[in-house]
């Protein structure tokens, strides 16, 4: 069986990372200011995370040439892959973070308003490269909509549809953000991920809702997501990601296992 994995996520925003609550921004209350990016990067690859997550929320030209840094230094010193996020309009953009020493770049607006980018993206630098990250809110029963700048516009997609669309267009990967979960720490939303998962060919990557560490076991299970990643529980130190690859270890849950220092 393939190994399940644990992604740790870091929104960056003037270059420290921050902390909302059901998408809130930078420039809403509430936000808290929770480290530097590079010292948390290698906080979670001593832990053993699989990937790490880097989502650019100023997405502003000053906030690129940050960011560009941030994933420079982290590169340097980390060995899991990188991702990145944020403000990703064009296939430059996905060049300059590849050439910065990210792994995978993750689109999610510029997909929607922009399908070719996902097609050029994948053509250019292989499918393996291409994240399109979907912020999903549910509207009834067993229905979710996807939604776009920063989860404050619905778009026509039923989330399924858009899924299934992005990886005929060449995704080699999705993630799906609870815009209902995010922050809440009330678990993952399994029936979203189980709905997604089940329907497309490639890893789906659960978001938003963590917070306990049986929530992880929840999702890769029950919500059949190949990944979970998560924020703020990480952050606040309430659990680590050597926890959470023992629990899942104990019950069963295949993972990349490594002697944590």
């Amino acid at each position: 069986m393939v190994a399940k994995r644990i992604i740790p996520c870091l929104d960056v925003h003037a270059g420290q990372v921050t902390r909302g609550e059901q998408f809130g921004r930078a420039e809403q209350q509430g936000l808290k200011n929770v480290g530097d990016p590079v010292e948390l990067a290698l906080r979670y690859d001593q832990q053993g995370a699989d990937e790490l997550v880097f989502y650019d929320i100023t997405a502003s030209a000053e906030g690129r040439t940050n960011m560009i840094e941030v994933i420079q230094r982290a590169a340097d010193q980390c060995f899991m892959p990188l991702t990145v996020g944020g403000g990703i309009r064009a296939v430059e953009d996905m060049r300059q973070m590849l050439k910065a020493g990210a792994d995978k770049v993750s689109i999610n607006t510029s997909a929607i308003t922009n399908p070719e980018l996902i097609t050029a993206g994948s053509e250019i630098f292989g499918a393996q490269c291409i994240v399109v990250s979907i912020d999903c809110k549910k509207v009834g029963e067993n229905r979710w909509k996807v939604f776009t700048h920063g989860g404050r516009k619905e778009t026509e997609w039923e989330v399924l549809a858009w899924a299934q669309k992005a990886v005929s267009l060449g995704a080699g990967e999705l993630v799906l953000n609870s815009i209902d979960g995010d922050g809440m720490k009330n678990g993952y939303d399994l029936e979203l991920n189980r709905s997604v998962s089940t329907q497309v060919p490639v890893p789906v990557v659960a978001s938003g809702g963590a917070g306990k560490i049986e929530h992880f076991a929840e999702v890769l299970e029950s919500g059949k997501a190949d990944a979970a990643l998560a924020a703020g529980v990480f952050h606040s130190g309430q659990i680590t990601v050597e926890e959470v690859k023992r629990d899942l270890k104990a019950r069963g849950i295949p993972v990349r296992w490594v002697e944590v220092k």
